[in-house]
């Protein structure tokens, strides 16, 4: 399958793959938040993520995937290092602000900066119709900040900073979406590269959240493991179909309809969660499919 997916980078084909790879990442993407929410504290359940994802990693890294070549190691360290910085980032985010205000503002950078990145790095250049879609989707997903910052009673304080840190936050997604994407490029086997990253991705929570995992009750810890067991076959499913589609096809394309996964989340949260939705979010969610619809026809 590896060189399958080698053969057909760059071709027709490969853009299709990549736009469903692309898509459903944003449906996983938005099934994967929607695990972090509950009872438990987000970035417990993410450590629970994390850990099951390792040990599901650890098998495939050890016995099923090439080895990485000497050259892979310190790009593969070098993602770790960029996850955690993320991470961290993003927990000095949601900590300051609320989750429904400054996540819209993570997501609508992120791919803003990962198109003009991609420029850079790969000389992928978008035209004006695609420019223009970017726009659309950038815009309605910063209005459903705007709609869920008017409806804020508490945290408006600190909504400053926070709104700083989901800038910055954005930028290092962009920051991590390109160079996952040129590491994945470099690696001779496409699973090697995605297996031990995921393996290497998978320390950091555990052992920066081991205290709050090991302090809570006992009944807690079944559903704690139900959901990270769930949350570690869905993680891999998710950003790795974004990494295989950035590897196949153009980077900030990719980019931009992952980022659909704010209407998938909308959904989730009506149809599953029990949400309203309301006519203006639905205008909005509307906006954000056309630009992300007008980008993959624009290409």
């Amino acid at each position: 399958m590896s060189e399958w997916i080698i053969q057909i980078a760059g071709t027709p084909e490969g853009a299709k793959l990549a736009t469903g790879l692309a898509l459903m990442a944003a449906f996983l993407h938005a099934l994967f938040g929607a695990l972090q929410k509950g009872r438990h504290d987000p970035w417990i359940s993410r450590a629970a993520i994390d850990l099951s994802l390792g040990l599901l990693a650890l098998p495939l890294a050890l016995f099923v995937v090439p080895w990485p070549t000497p050259q892979l190691w310190p790009i593969l360290f070098g993602a770790m290092i960029i996850h955690i910085i993320y991470k961290i980032a993003q927990a000095q985010t949601y900590q300051r602000g609320a989750y429904t205000v400054v996540y819209p503002v993570v997501r609508g950078s992120g791919p803003l900066f990962t198109v003009i990145a991609a420029g850079l790095v790969f000389h992928e250049h978008f035209n004006l119709t695609q420019w223009a879609g970017v726009l659309l989707l950038v815009c309605g997903i910063f209005g459903l900040a705007a709609f869920n910052f008017q409806r804020l009673t508490v945290g408006r304080e600190t909504l400053v900073p926070a709104l700083s840190w989901a800038v910055i936050t954005g930028g290092l997604v962009a920051l991590y979406t390109t160079y996952d994407a040129w590491g994945i490029r470099l690696a001779a086997d496409p699973f090697t590269f995605l297996v031990w990253f995921f393996l290497f991705d998978s320390l950091f929570m555990p052992v920066w959240m081991w205290k709050k995992l090991m302090a809570l009750p006992r009944p807690e810890m079944k559903s704690l493991a139900l959901r990270g067991i769930a949350g570690g076959l869905i993680a891999p499913a998710s950003f790795g179909s974004i990494m295989l589609a950035t590897r196949i096809s153009d980077v900030g394309q990719a980019a931009v309809l992952r980022e659909t996964s704010t209407v998938f989340a909308a959904l989730v949260g009506w149809l599953v969660l029990g949400e309203k939705v309301g006519p203006y979010r639905t205008a909005l969610m509307i906006l954000i499919a056309t630009g992300a619809i007008i980008v993959e026809w624009g290409a």
